[in-house]
């Protein structure tokens, strides 16, 4: 009796250490695939950028008081998504996203929001700012 008693206590003991396991084993598995799901499921497009080179001041500033920092759209931190527009400094802190979201990426947003997609030559001055190390 003693060896069946023995047998049971230690088969007791490590099932609920085993159930521990799988459950801690099945956390780590789903937090893993979310997490996954999460990323950006592409980068931004490389462009040809020879012999384009625009600068915040003189370029991006007009496209994007003109199609991004107005009235509801991106001109504080407190609206649309957490972006503010309105300067250097923010827009060249949210250059990925702008260009991601301009060129309509897929995993981005697609701007600018109930507006027609900006014409390829727009798109290529944000594109070639970012990739040119956002000059001001």
């Amino acid at each position: 009796m003693h060896n069946h008693l023995t047998a049971f206590a230690s088969s007791y003991e490590t099932t609920p250490m085993r159930i521990l396991f799988k459950t801690a084993a099945s956390m780590i598995f789903l937090t893993a695939i979310s997490l996954a799901a999460c990323t950006k499921t592409s980068t931004n497009t490389t462009v040809d950028c020879t012999g384009v080179t625009p600068t915040y001041t003189n370029d991006i500033k007009a496209i994007m008081t003109a199609n991004c920092a107005i009235s509801g759209c991106h001109t504080t931190l407190s609206s649309a998504g957490g972006y503010d527009l309105t300067n250097y400094a923010n827009c060249k802190n949210a250059k990925d996203r702008i260009s991601g979201s301009v060129q309509h990426n897929s995993g981005y947003q697609s701007m600018p929001q109930a507006a027609a997609k900006l014409d390829d030559a727009t798109i290529k001055k944000i594109v070639c700012w970012v990739q040119n190390g956002c000059m001001q």
